[in-house]
C-alpha cells in the first residue's frame, strides 16, 4: 500500500489561511523563513513551511524583529538539546519585554503630561468664561 503524501500548500492557500497577501509570503521566502519547492512556475509549500509561517506570525504579534524570528524559527527546527534553545528564547523574550515596558513608561509619562495640559487649558477656559459672564 502506498504511503500517503505529506500535505502541500499553494501560496494562495497559505495566504488565505494566515490572512496574508501572497507578496508577504514571498517576502518571508526572500528572508529565508520559507523554502517552497517548485512545480513548474508554481510554489509548493510543505507542512514545515506552514509551521514556520505560523511561528513567524506569532513572532510578529509579539513584536519581534524578523532577525529574531528567523533565529527562533531556526532553533525550533534544530534537533539539538532544547535547553540552550529555550534559554535563548527566554533571553529574546526578556529583552523584548524590557523594551516594551520602557516604551509603556515613556507613553505613560506623555499621557500624564497631556492630562496636565488639558487640565490647565480647561482651567483657563473656565476662568475666561467667568470673566466674560461679568
Amino acid at each position: 500500500m502506498a504511503k500517503p503524501l505529506p500535505p502541500r500548500y499553494t501560496i494562495a492557500e497559505l495566504a488565505r489561511e494566515f490572512e496574508l497577501t501572497p507578496r508577504a509570503i514571498r517576502f518571508y521566502e526572500e528572508a529565508g523563513l520559507l523554502q517552497p519547492e517548485r512545480e513548474g512556475r508554481q510554489r509548493v509549500y510543505s507542512q514545515g513551511d506552514r509551521t514556520r509561517l505560523k511561528l513567524t506570525q506569532r513572532g510578529k504579534r509579539l513584536g519581534l524583529s524578523l532577525a529574531e524570528i528567523k533565529e527562533l524559527v531556526t532553533m525550533y527546527e534544530s534537533p539539538r538539546d532544547t535547553a540552550p534553545q529555550l534559554r535563548r528564547f527566554l533571553d529574546v523574550l526578556g529583552a523584548h519585554r524590557r523594551d516594551i515596558e520602557e516604551r509603556m513608561a515613556e507613553l505613560q509619562t506623555t499621557l500624564d503630561e497631556i492630562g496636565g495640559y488639558e487640565a490647565e487649558a480647561r482651567a483657563l477656559l473656565a476662568k475666561q468664561g467667568a470673566r466674560e459672564a461679568r
